[in-house]
């Protein structure tokens, strides 16, 4: 017999500022992962137009993601094809 463990979806998460992500983040179980759109991810963190953020040139728009990503104690992972940028629990 096979024993398989649910795993919670992803959740989206309030981009609305980076306080209102932090506090969003902050609620979400240590397993859970969260969401935001890369435009949503873009307006936080860089400063590029959306097609530009993060990409070669933006070394501040990376910066900034990785300070916020150390500030929340969380990993995080873009995934381009479902135009998400997720949050998730820091590997130990």
């Amino acid at each position: 017999m096979v024993k398989s463990e649910w795993i919670q979806p992803a959740r989206e998460l309030d981009a609305s500022s980076k306080t209102a992500l932090m506090t969003a983040i902050s609620q979400l179980p240590p397993q859970d992962r969260g969401w935001i759109t890369l435009e949503e991810a873009g307006r936080l963190f860089s400063k590029m137009p959306s097609q530009y953020a993060f990409g070669e040139l933006d070394d501040d728009g990376k910066q900034n993601l990785e300070r916020f990503g150390r500030d929340v104690s969380r990993e995080y992972e873009f995934w381009p094809n479902e135009n998400r940028l997720y949050f998730t629990a820091r590997k130990a």
